[in-house]
């Protein structure tokens, strides 16, 4: 009889303690489990330890709460000017409602891909090749807007969705390859003309200062070369002058000379005329033969006539 109360005691304790421990749970960081009593929900365990009621409560979903990464796989979109391009991308997201994300979506990570995959091939499908290609940007907000928002219900917070490659066909490639290089060429083209353009302007520049400079230069000798023969002209002129100015003195000279009877004067005045007869003649353009019977002494007295009237009117000062 006492051997079966024991029995029955230790099966107590062993009862108590096995149920004990089964309502003790230590819930770790970054995670939340709900909480069903009888199959339904009653409350969300926080991290750390935590007590449930055995044989009543169990632990329903275990939620992890920390930022989630989730590879969308390749698949084929038809834009709208009907290129087939291959595209896959990355998904970030975040649980915010534990209950929410436990009992309003059946496997929440395979219902996220589904819909980033279905929004891609819509958010792109509406976009021509040219600008899915140089609008990745704009694709990600897009599609961030329109997968959060679908989430929400499900306790979910989409972080981030990014398109990690475009891939278009091969054949498209190198038609696109082709289309670049015609327009490096066309760009190269245009900056050649331009360049070519930029010297000859430079060049009809220089070449027009250059014409400019020599006309001034010409311009400047001109004035210099007039003001030389205004100069020479001034000189002529005045030399002139002075020689006129002596033949009348010396014609003045000679005049009273004659006039007082001085033969050599007369001499000087008949010499004077016979050279200036010989002189035009000598330099007339016409052939001649010049046969002088000259008496060169009288020549030579009658010019040294000159000497003795210009001693006569000037005679030596004496010291």
């Amino acid at each position: 009889m006492l051997d079966g109360f024991l029995i029955f005691a230790a099966f107590i304790v062993i009862l108590a303690i096995v149920l004990l421990y089964s309502g003790i749970k230590v819930v770790p960081q970054g995670a939340e489990w709900t909480v069903e009593r009888f199959g339904r929900y009653t409350h969300t365990l926080r991290p750390g330890l935590a007590l449930i009621i055995p044989l009543v409560d169990r632990v329903g979903a275990r939620i992890n709460m920390r930022e989630t990464v989730l590879d969308v796989p390749s698949q084929d979109v038809i834009t709208q000017d009907n290129a087939v391009v291959r595209v896959d991308g990355v998904v970030f997201f975040q649980v915010v409602d534990a209950p929410k994300a436990a009992y309003e979506v059946t496997d929440l990570e395979v219902a996220i891909l589904n819909l980033v995959m279905t929004n891609i091939r819509t958010v792109m499908g509406s976009m021509v090749l040219d600008s899915l290609l140089s609008e990745r940007n704009a694709i990600n907000a897009k599609l961030l807007s329109v997968v959060d928002e679908a989430t929400t219900p499900w306790g979910v917070k989409v972080t981030r969705i990014e398109i990690k490659d475009i891939a278009p066909p091969q054949d498209l490639v190198d038609s696109m390859a082709r289309q670049m290089k015609a327009e490096r060429d066309r760009r190269a083209s245009v900056t050649e003309a331009e360049g070519v353009k930029r010297s000859q302007i430079l060049k009809a520049e220089g070449e027009k200062e250059a014409t400019i400079r020599q006309a001034e230069g010409q311009k400047e000798a001109a004035i210099r070369e007039a003001e030389g023969r205004r100069e020479a002209a001034f000189r002529d002129a005045e030399a002139r002058e002075r020689a006129a100015e002596a033949e009348a003195k010396a014609t003045q000279m000679v005049s009273q000379a004659i006039a007082s009877g001085n033969m050599q004067a007369i001499n000087y005045f008949v010499a004077q005329r016979y050279v200036d007869t010989l002189k035009a003649f000598a330099t007339s353009p016409n052939q001649k033969i010049l046969m002088m019977p000259l008496e060169v002494s009288n020549l030579i007295g009658a010019i040294g006539g000159i000497a003795e009237i210009a001693k006569q009117a000037f005679p030596p000062q004496r010291t």
